[in-house]
């Protein structure tokens, strides 16, 4: 018997359709399947670096989280005062017994300068800053030695401007200033327990003009911790003299005290006086000013009367 050929097997009619069917059905399927896996990826993703972006937020808004406020803007202190140890930061300087920090600690008060005082000061240091002025956020006016911030230096105002100083100053001026130096100095001898007669003027005592403008040298980088004993040796007690108003005149700008586990601030208000010892144990800084003009006046003092200045005169 001849062997039968056998062909290929037969496919039955329409299996082939169903077989298209099929697999395009399983694409249809897959697609939404891998959209969604897509887009799951990308909700996945999305909360990863959102999570990321607050982690980093929260690290760098951390001292604000920790921060106490010990003076409120809103408020009106007849005056209130924090005892802390001191540091060893005087042991290396000469002693002057009487007047050398033995009771350390910080000090706030709105009683001492009125708001009025503090308003005529204030023109005095816009008049003076109206010659000159950073290119960066901090200008400097320093009426005894003369300083003043003009551009990415300083000049002496006296020698630079000549007799143009005495068309923008008056007598008046400074004799205002003199007794809001002397106003001061008997607040912070009060408070320590010591003579106003043993306190004498350092240097540098200036006012400062801050604004959210970049900073543009060293000089206007004024937010960096610091000890004014370490940074100004002849420095034994510390005082601002705030002349303007902080989320009226401006934000950001407050005076924050570093301090492990719990940061101290003082919101500047027109008027108010903050005092302290000038070591280790009051570190601080000023935040960054984010909007607005910061007004203030550092007044120092020393006990070294070597290290001493003169009030300003107008000549």
């Amino acid at each position: 018997m001849a062997p039968q050929r056998r062909g290929p097997p037969r496919v039955p009619e329409g299996s082939s359709a169903a077989e298209r069917r099929r697999t395009n059905s399983t694409k249809k399927d897959w697609l939404p399947q891998e959209a969604q896996r897509t887009w799951l990826r990308t909700v996945v993703f999305g909360v990863g670096l959102a999570l990321i972006t607050f982690l980093l937020w929260s690290s760098l808004e951390m001292d604000d989280d920790v921060a106490e406020v010990l003076a409120h803007h809103g408020e009106v202190l007849e005056g209130r005062f924090i005892e802390v140890p001191c540091s060893e930061d005087y042991d290396g300087h000469r002693r002057f017994e009487g007047c050398t920090p033995r009771k350390c600690g910080r000090g706030v008060t709105d009683m001492v300068i009125t708001r009025e005082e503090a308003e005529q000061i204030r023109r005095i240091a816009e008049k003076g800053l109206s010659l000159g002025g950073s290119d960066g956020g901090a200008s400097i006016l320093d009426l005894h030695s003369g300083a003043l911030s003009v551009g990415k230096h300083f000049v002496n105002l006296y020698r630079y401007f000549g007799d143009k100083v005495q068309n923008i100053f008056s007598e008046e001026d400074f004799q205002l200033y003199r007794d809001v130096r002397q106003k001061v100095q008997v607040t912070i001898a009060e408070a320590f327990g010591i003579s106003a007669s043993s306190l004498y003027l350092t240097k540098p005592t200036f006012f400062s003009r801050i604004n959210s403008t970049e900073a543009q040298t060293a000089h206007d980088e004024y937010w960096h911790a610091h000890v004014d004993k370490v940074t100004y040796g002849s420095f034994d007690y510390t005082s601002l003299l705030y002349l303007s108003d902080y989320l009226e005149d401006f934000g950001g700008g407050r005076f924050v005290f570093m301090e492990e586990g719990s940061n101290k601030t003082v919101e500047p208000r027109a008027g108010r006086v903050s005092f302290f010892t000038s070591g280790s144990e009051n570190l601080h800084r000023v935040e960054k000013v984010l909007w607005g003009t910061r007004y203030a006046i550092t007044i120092a003092f020393t006990c070294n009367p070597d290290h001493g200045i003169k009030d300003p005169v107008l000549t």
